[in-house]
């Protein structure tokens, strides 16, 4: 099913929203409450999302959901707060980081299983700036956001790095494995 993409207000709203439930958990060391009955039907359909935060262009935090489990304004300030206090690769976030914060938010389309015959035919299918990824072999599992490909601009690359984040070896390969792709409208 397609996502319309929202208008500027809209996204407006929503990174408020991330911002003040960042805020309300500085005060409170909880997310803030969200009342969907506040928010136009656009914002409360049931979308996965990922908020990032950046501090001087380095990662700060980065949490999301893969699957679409709560309406989109619930997503983001639950997202929001988790990325600032809950991301275990970084300390929670102080008050005086707040103001240096950017704010990015992804809003992702359902992940759609791939067909691929080998490693080298899931590579020829990878669409760099646009596919978002999920690995899955057994029980190990990765992801890739689509704007992991600033960085990794390479197929080849994007896929090594992303098979070591599912704690798999970067030249790991079998028939087993399964990819799964996402698209992401991007707000900041």
């Amino acid at each position: 099913m397609a996502h319309t993409s929202l208008n500027k207000e809209q996204q407006q709203k929503l990174l408020i929203l991330a911002k003040n439930s960042i805020q309300h958990g500085l005060m409170t060391g909880k997310p803030l409450s969200v009342d969907v009955a506040d928010f136009p039907v656009e914002l409360t359909v049931l979308r996965a999302t990922f908020v990032t935060l950046e501090k001087n262009g380095q990662l700060r935090g980065c949490i999301g959901m893969l699957t679409a489990v709560r309406p989109l304004v619930e997503d983001i300030a639950e997202n929001a707060f988790s990325a600032a206090f809950n991301d275990p690769r970084f300390p929670p976030l102080a008050a005086d980081e707040l103001d240096e914060l950017e704010i990015h938010l992804s809003l992702l389309t359902p992940a759609e299983p791939m067909e691929f015959r080998s490693e080298q035919d899931l590579l020829s299918q990878l669409q760099p700036n646009i596919d978002g990824l999920i690995l899955q072999e057994g029980f190990r599992r990765g992801t890739f956001l689509p704007s992991v490909w600033e960085q990794l601009p390479e197929p080849e690359q994007f896929l090594r790095h992303l098979k070591q984040k599912a704690g798999l070896p970067p030249d790991y390969w079998s028939d087993s494995i399964k990819v799964s792709r996402y698209h992401a409208e991007i707000i900041e």
